[in-house]
């Protein structure tokens, strides 16, 4: 998918400012074998501020870029971050039972604005992303989320295994929906502290996750074929916990 000039900044020095700046940055590509003092300068910031980073054939740079770009692009998210431990405590404080929803390596943008916009419709209280290997929040996930990523939290972690076990310590149960499970979705509590895992449609849900869930849930399928898109995958499961929830308010 063509990128619109508009999420990025390029060229040196208009990267090592907008990283200092502290704007919230997706990633930033590198061309492979880049020297100099700025360059040196661009890699130290990078590593400094722990900014995630690929070195990558300078073709890869001029397909997206036609303008000088010295060498480097960095993306820019269109909304901000959160991190789940300053997010959880105010979920609690404010009375309310959590419904959170972590993505595992869901990378097709569309897909992940689809879900921020069921997510928003279905009350969850916070989307929990890892840093690397997830969909970048373009402003085309925004579009597909019909303005939900601006209102929407999101949690992009740098390690989901240490997410997991800060919520399973704060008594949040994780329910991981899989095809491989064997007990439907419906016949879990949702009712009580919660988040749902949900995994990449090409191999689903990491076998780490899974096997720190608390259970294994799955959507029972009648026709011929064998799996859902993960985001309708994700509103049939959100709104089974709206519905549990309504009725046993």
């Amino acid at each position: 998918m063509q990128q619109k000039e508009q999420d990025m900044i390029y060229g040196m020095r208009p990267v090592i400012e907008a990283i200092n700046s502290g704007k919230e940055i997706e990633r930033v590509i590198v061309q492979n074998g880049l020297s100099g003092d700025l360059a040196n300068e661009l890699k130290r910031t990078l590593m400094d501020q722990k900014i995630p980073f690929q070195f990558v054939p300078i073709e890869k740079l001029n397909r997206l870029v036609r303008s000088n770009h010295q060498g480097v692009i960095c993306f820019i998210s269109p909304i901000g971050y959160a991190s789940i431990e300053n997010v959880l405590p105010g979920i609690f404080e404010q009375g309310k039972v959590p419904l959170l929803l972590i993505l595992d390596r869901i990378t097709d943008v569309r897909n992940f604005g689809a879900i921020a916009r069921t997510a928003a419709c279905a009350g969850v209280d916070a989307i929990i992303i890892p840093q690397q290997g997830s969909a970048r929040i373009s402003s085309d996930a925004v579009k597909t989320s019909a303005g939900a990523l601006h209102s929407m939290i999101v949690c992009r972690e740098k390690s989901l295994k240490m997410t997991i076990e800060f919520l399973k310590s704060s008594g949040v149960q994780l329910l991981a929906c899989t095809e491989k499970a064997k007990e439907p979705y419906y016949n879990s509590d949702f009712t009580t502290p919660t988040a749902i895992i949900m995994g990449s449609e090409e191999d689903g849900i990491s076998d780490e996750y899974i096997r720190r869930a608390d259970q294994l849930v799955s959507i029972p399928l009648q026709g011929k074929i064998d799996s859902l898109n993960v985001s309708v995958a994700c509103g049939v499961v959100l709104f089974e916990a709206v519905k549990q929830r309504i009725l046993n308010p």
